[in-house]
């Protein structure tokens, strides 16, 4: 018998405060232990699975793609009797994947109450290409043992052996805990009686033992309860953990054979989202439809000959050769559609009385935008480049950043739900993380450390830029780059910080714990501006989500661009409100119409305004460090601003 093991019941960071195994660190311990592959089964949801797969593919071991659901009697039901039992679901192919999409999406449409539930009947439903373990203890069968219910834990244990045939397994596990004891031996008779194999699992959390002290602050954190608190939920052990062959060995040493069945449910486990065209450079774009049967390249050929009209008086042989080179890199590149669908909802704004911005970010570089009107900068005027928003070398989609009155924002979002389908049209799902300073007063809150105390170290830590996630290491001296990184020669240790760490047991223990936090989700909102456009129903490519009201993607902004989907940003522009009522008011009172599109940049009172500092509310200078800027600058034309600027 091969001497393996892998795990198929694992809560990563993505278990949002309910598990500590960051999936890069596990994915490279599992790699460490020999392990083949390893599976992703967060409580409730598929956040983590993109970063998963390219953990893995990185690594060179198979992800397992998963879920540990929460299942009720009716997903329906919404009462104090309605129960949340657990049940690992993995992914064996392609269709299965997709159906643990469709049951994590029903999961958080119809059947959210506190927790995303679905249902048996749900579950029977899409089955298919299903690999089905009974969970730890939490589950049905296990629950129905425990309370001595025998005949309706067989019952269950029939209705599973029905619905997945030989993709059920029963799970046992060995945590010290005397109810799996009990569970486990039913289990043996079950799987005896019914020819149905044991599989053994650890329900892991974290990934070293030792690491046991950081869930429980983690699930801490969670409840808002302290350490010491007599009457918050805890783990029973330190046994929750990423455990080598040897030490499972040790918790089944009667039980081998259950070890060997996960060897054999990963061999059967393979989907992969290349399947699915990730790295392959294909989008799956929305299904706008050109007029008269025309391709997406004649017309937008047609929009551009017309605007060129429109905006030059026609061509000449400069225009002639920029579009004709722009046209050429966004045809080959197939982006062709890409333009199209922007300027069908930024036209749709516009006739709808919606205000749009002229266009901001590298997308302003593109005649061809500004020709059908998705911008309103002549890049002429200012030598803006097309090359640094597309060319022929970029593997990612263009990104036209599209300004809307903040107000109207969801007016055109709807446009493109009634123009598509509300199925193809989604909110997209962001992370709030736990940052350095916030993750030392929680640890410190957790642990009860005086505020007083931890104040000393927050008040210490440098505001190093959101790109950095190594916050607390840097700042307490842990951090040495090596010679290459971008880092190296730069130290980032405060002495302050440092002499605490080192002088404080208190505080020691605490940044310990925290660093182990910094940067893990927190929780999931809704991203303020992206918007998925979806070829088809979105949940028949990723799971859905809930934030409020919203319903949102699963997968993060950068893993649904992974994925070949279009994300669209839609912001909402307060400025934009009030321009268009300033305007407003000017015709009332003074009966003047005003046209930004045909006014110059010769105001002298506008650089005169711009010169005082005064800049509160004004888009993009109004921050403290562009006023001072302003005021020593003291321009006295777009010249004066623009010069040195590197575009």
């Amino acid at each position: 018998m091969e001497k393996n093991f892998v795990h198929l019941h694992v809560h990563t960071e993505y278990s949002l405060l309910d598990g500590a195994a960051r999936i890069e660190k596990l994915v490279k311990v599992c790699k460490e232990y020999g392990m083949p592959a390893c599976a992703i089964t967060d409580h409730g949801n598929m956040y983590g699975c993109v970063t998963m797969f390219d953990a893995c593919t990185k690594a060179g071991i198979k992800p397992i793609f998963g879920c540990e659901f929460y299942v009720a009697d009716d997903l329906h039901e919404r009462t104090a009797r309605s129960k949340n039992s657990h049940l690992i679901l993995l992914a064996k192919n392609r269709t299965g994947y997709l159906n643990l999409c469709e049951l994590n999406s029903i999961a958080f449409r119809d059947g959210f109450y506190y927790k995303p539930r679905i249902d048996y009947k749900t579950l029977e439903k899409y089955s298919e290409g299903v690999v089905c373990l009974s969970a730890c203890i939490a589950g049905d069968i296990p629950q129905y043992i425990l309370s001595h219910q025998y005949d309706k834990a067989e019952e269950l244990v029939q209705w599973f052996k029905r619905v997945f045939k030989d993709d059920f397994y029963l799970e046992i596990q060995n945590h010290g805990m005397k109810e799996e004891q009990e569970v486990n031996k039913k289990l043996h008779e079950y799987s005896k009686k019914y020819g149905i194999k044991l599989v053994a699992t650890n329900d892991a959390h974290y990934i070293y033992k030792e690491d046991a002290v950081v869930q429980d602050v983690l699930m801490c954190v969670q409840m808002g309860k302290t350490i010491d608190d007599p009457n918050r939920m805890k783990f029973p052990s330190d046994e929750f953990y990423i455990k080598t062959y040897d030490e499972m060995a040790k918790a089944f040493p009667d039980d081998l054979d259950a070890l060997a069945t996960t060897l054999e449910i990963a061999e059967k486990c393979n989907y992969s989202f290349k399947e699915d065209h990730i790295d392959e450079n294909k989008y799956m774009f929305p299904p706008f439809m050109p007029p008269n049967g025309l391709s997406f390249a004649d017309y937008l050929w047609q929009l551009v000959d017309a605007g060129v009209v429109k905006r030059y008086g026609g061509y000449n042989k400069t225009v002639r050769e920029r579009i004709d080179r722009e046209m050429g890199v966004i045809v080959k590149q197939g982006f062709a559609q890409y333009f199209l669908t922007v300027w069908d909802y930024i036209n749709a704004a516009k006739n709808m009385g919606i205000p749009v911005g002229p266009g901001r970010g590298s997308g302003a570089g593109s005649v061809v935008a500004y020709c059908i009107g998705i911008t309103n900068i002549d890049p002429f005027k200012f030598d803006l480049l097309f090359e640094r928003f597309l060319h022929t070398e970029r593997v990612t989609a263009p990104d036209f950043d599209c300004d809307f009155a903040d107000d109207r924002r969801q007016d055109i979002i709807n446009y493109v739900r009634d123009k598509y389908g509300a199925d193809k049209v989604v909110k997209i799902v962001t992370f709030g993380t736990m940052a350095a300073k916030n993750a030392i007063k929680d640890v410190g809150r957790v642990l009860g450390v005086p505020y007083s105390e931890t104040d000393k170290v927050t008040k210490n830590i440098p505001n190093l830029p959101a790109k950095h996630h190594d916050v607390i290491q840097k700042a307490f001296g842990f951090y040495h780059p090596k010679e290459g990184d971008k880092d190296f020669g730069t130290d980032y240790a405060v002495p302050e910080l440092v002499e605490l760490y080192n002088g404080n047991a208190d505080i020691k223990r605490v940044v310990d714990i925290a660093m182990k936090l910094e940067g893990m989700p927190r929780q999931c909102s809704t991203h303020a501006c992206g918007v998925l456009i979806a070829c088809d129903s979105v949940d028949k490519f990723m799971p859905i989500s809930r934030n409020g009201d919203d319903l949102t993607t699963q997968y993060s902004m950068t893993d649904i661009e992974r994925l070949g989907h279009l994300k669209m940003d839609f912001l909402g522009l307060r400025n934009l409100n009030d321009i268009a009522k300033a305007i407003q008011y000017v015709k009332e009172n003074y009966g003047v119409e005003l046209d930004f599109d045909k006014m110059g940049y010769e105001d002298p009172g506008v650089y005169k305004l711009l010169s005082s500092g005064n800049t509160k509310a004004v888009f993009q200078v109004e921050s403290g460090g562009f006023q001072k800027f302003l005021k020593e600058l003291k321009p006295t034309s777009i010249e004066d601003i623009t010069a040195g600027v590197t575009i």
